[in-house]
Parts: C-alpha cells; structure tokens; sequence
C-alpha cells in the first residue's frame, strides 16, 4: 500500500516539491557556508519524494547543539522555508479538492510546516 501512496503521491505534487526543495539545496551548496543548509534540505527532499512509510522525528540534540539549529531554521525560514512552505500549501489544497486526495493534502501540511524546520530533524522508517 505504501508503493501504491508514494507513486500517486508523485503525481500529486511529491515530484515538483521534491525538485523544489533539491533546486534550493542546489542554491544552498553554491557557498561553503550554506551546505549544511544543502544538507538538510536534500534529506527532505528525498523525503518530499517517498515520503509514505517514513516519518520525520526530532533529532536529540545538546544545548549547544539545539542553539545552532534554531538559529539554522531561522536563517532557512528567511531565505528558502517560506516559498517552499506556499509551494506545499497551494499543493495541498489542490489535492484536497477530491476526496482522494485528501491524505495527501495532509501530507503536504506536515511539510509545509517542515519547511521552517528542516534543522534537527531526521528522517526515519515506519515498522
């Protein structure tokens, strides 16, 4: 059932938001400074692109550590979160004008809350 999700789940928006959140790692990696945003944003967007069957879990961090990223998701958020964000809200309601869409429009409300909070995140399988 999950092969079945993730492939009508490509044709509902998961391939466009994949490649969106890969073009803004691309952007990301230009600088040394911006790849550990590249990083992050190419682990979500390999999860944009299969994203049923895995889930996105809080990455346990120090104090020192947990600083860093909020201080990365503030900086992502200004630059790249907010577009990537419209980008999953404009898809999410396409998906939920049929009834069959609908989970996946709730799959694309948990990434636009992601995309101002990829830092700290890990992304894991569902057993």
């Amino acid at each position: 059932m999950r092969l079945i999700g993730n492939i009508v789940w490509l044709i509902f928006g998961g391939f466009l938001m994949g490649i969106a959140w890969w073009l803004a790692a691309l952007l990301c990696s230009v600088t040394l400074i911006g790849i550990p945003w590249a990083i992050a944003a190419f682990r979500i967007g390999t999860f944009s692109f299969w994203p049923f069957g895995r889930r996105v879990v809080d990455r346990p961090e120090g104090a020192v550590a947990g600083t860093f990223s909020a201080l990365g998701n503030l900086i992502w958020a200004v630059l790249f979160g907010w577009w990537l964000a419209v980008g999953h809200l404009v898809s999410a309601v396409a998906c939920a004008a049929t009834i069959i869409g609908i989970p996946f429009a709730l799959q694309h409300l948990k990434l636009a809350g992601l995309s101002f909070f990829p830092y700290g995140k890990d992304i894991e399988p569902i057993v």
